[in-house]
């Protein structure tokens, strides 16, 4: 795998301002991605941000069909525990999705981390919406700027 992939990473938990505004700027985002050539997007497929991400990537399919969804799953059944509602987006994304890659065969306590490395390891530009220092989001964002990849926050777009 080259590392030819734009990746996500963003909060869970977001406030409704943003969950109303982010699918807009992620929709810009990749169609301007998509124009400079990039069309391979991973993500990691948790709910919130990356929910959205992968939900702009797939909606912009329409004006841009040579793009691609791999997402990049820390675990099996990583939406075991989750609302029904949250399953159900999941497995529509699951569905439409062109590759997955399982990470770790099985749950263990670094598998988030595991997977957040691995889609930074193989992605030439991380897109994220951080609004905090502290988390997988931070720590992701950090190893990204630690292997000088270019960082695009779009909480910065909301403020």
């Amino acid at each position: 795998m080259e590392n030819t992939f734009c990746a996500f990473s963003g909060h869970r938990s977001l406030p409704r301002a943003a969950e109303e505004q982010l699918p807009r700027l992620l929709r810009q985002r990749i169609a301007s991605l998509a124009e400079e050539g990039c069309t391979g997007f991973l993500c990691g497929g948790a709910v919130g941000f990356d929910t959205l991400a992968a939900e702009a990537v797939l909606s912009q399919r329409v004006r841009f069909p040579q793009l691609t969804l791999t997402l990049a799953l820390p675990c099996p059944e990583q939406d075991k525990a989750w609302p029904l509602r949250q399953r159900e987006r999941f497995r529509a994304i699951l569905e439409a999705a062109d590759e997955t890659i399982l990470v770790s065969p099985e749950y263990h306590r670094f598998c988030m981390m595991q997977r957040n490395r691995f889609m930074v390891d193989h992605s030439r530009m991380l897109i994220c919406y951080l609004t905090t220092d502290k988390g997988g989001t931070a720590a992701t964002v950090r190893y990204a700027l630690q292997r000088k990849l270019p960082v695009v926050n779009l909480a910065l777009a909301l403020e």
